[in-house]
């Protein structure tokens, strides 16, 4: 008979994991895709299109640099003697790091180019003369970004949104070091199951990692599902 407590700790993580991606996922629906929109936009200055190309750079550095490389800089920049973690004490704030919104921060900064970049790119593929006629028709951006454009662009936001739901599901570095390892706060699945190997105990970093192959599968049929859709449309 399997342990009670043992499933519970298999579990827990199995759950922060999965609640770290959908908060995650949330935020970048809310956040990345005006940033999205915006970068796509044809730009009126040579300056503004240097900026854009600039921050597309740095947006995608996470797809290059080692996760630890960025969790130490995010370590850094949220711990009390530095940069922002240093103006929260200051101010009588807690500090983000070992907590599950320091999670959330991490995870947000790392899993943005594998949002951005398809919405980015299916906000490029909308016809010119699509939004030409919407600009006629409609004067306030806002409404013409939220009724042409987001409808335009679904197919890329269903799209970043489910990569980056399953990339965050496996995260390691990133979470390690500005989160730990505590139960039930900041203990995703992939540390546990790291902790579990090192503790000799295959079985429940098998299970666990049964659960995150199953995740993945269902996660790779559905971001397939939708490129397949995407193509035909």
């Amino acid at each position: 008979m399997i342990n009670q407590s043992l499933v519970s700790g298999m579990l827990s993580p199995v759950w922060v994991s999965i609640k770290l991606a959908g908060v995650t996922t949330l935020c970048l629906l809310l956040f990345a895709t005006p940033l999205a929109y915006w970068l796509a936009k044809p730009s009126r200055g040579n300056i503004v299109g240097r900026f854009k190309v600039l921050l597309m750079g740095v947006i995608a550095m996470p797809l290059v640099l080692p996760p630890t490389v960025i969790g130490f800089y995010l370590l850094l920049l949220m711990s009390p003697n530095f940069g922002i973690g240093k103006w929260l004490a200051e101010h009588n704030i807690s500090p983000f790091i070992f907590t599950f919104e320091g999670l959330v921060i991490g995870s947000i900064i790392y899993s943005l180019p594998f949002y951005v970049q398809p919405v980015y790119a299916q906000f490029l593929r909308i016809p010119k003369s699509v939004m030409e006629v919407a600009h006629l028709l409609e004067p306030s951006r806002l409404r013409r970004f939220m009724r042409v454009a987001l409808p335009q662009a679904r197919v890329g936001i269903v799209l970043g949104s489910l990569v980056s739901f399953a990339h965050t599901i496996g995260e390691f570095g990133v979470v390690l070091m500005i989160g730990g390892s505590i139960s039930g706060e900041t203990k995703v699945v992939s540390i546990a199951i790291y902790e579990q190997v090192e503790a000799l105990n295959y079985e429940a970093a098998h299970t666990m990692s049964i659960i995150l192959v199953v995740m993945g599968m269902i996660m790779v049929a559905l971001i397939a599902s939708v490129n397949k859709l995407n193509h035909h449309s």
